[in-house]
């Protein structure tokens, strides 16, 4: 009995450490995840304005909602769902924006800590990608 313990949990234990070890943390570029947008279904507008990390804004008239999304997409190749998963959070945000009157989306950042205003977070695993956006809904002067 002791003998069946031991090799189910060593068993368990080998699957989630392969389970884990299909995740990667990459790093794709802002623009080409907004030029995949403009050839999706549901495509990224220029009515809502994107301002990604710390890129300089227009003036402020006021603030109106921060949060973030975090969106999932399977797809064939790593590339391809972190693109799709990036264009989902990205319509989440301006669809939050015209929700709230707002006209953009500043200090959008990836991930929680990555600030760059050219690339983004991507949790990329064997089936799907995983991509999370925060930022604040702003109405621009």
């Amino acid at each position: 009995m002791k003998f069946t313990t031991i090799i189910a949990a060593l068993a368990i234990g080998a699957a989630s450490s392969l389970a884990g070890a299909a995740d990667d943390t990459v790093s794709m570029l802002i623009k080409d995840g907004l030029e995949a947008g403009k050839h999706t279904k549901n495509t990224i507008s220029d009515d809502i304005k994107l301002y990604f990390g710390k890129q300089r804004t227009p003036a402020v008239d006021r603030k109106l909602w921060e949060g973030s999304t975090t969106q999932k997409s399977m797809r064939k190749s790593a590339k391809e769902h972190c693109e799709t998963a990036f264009v989902s959070a990205i319509l989440r945000l301006q669809d939050r924006a015209r929700r709230e009157g707002g006209n953009a989306v500043v200090n959008i950042v990836s991930g929680g800590s990555n600030e760059s205003d050219t690339e983004y977070t991507c949790i990329s695993g064997r089936v799907t990608g995983a991509v999370t956006l925060r930022g604040t809904v702003v109405k621009l002067k």
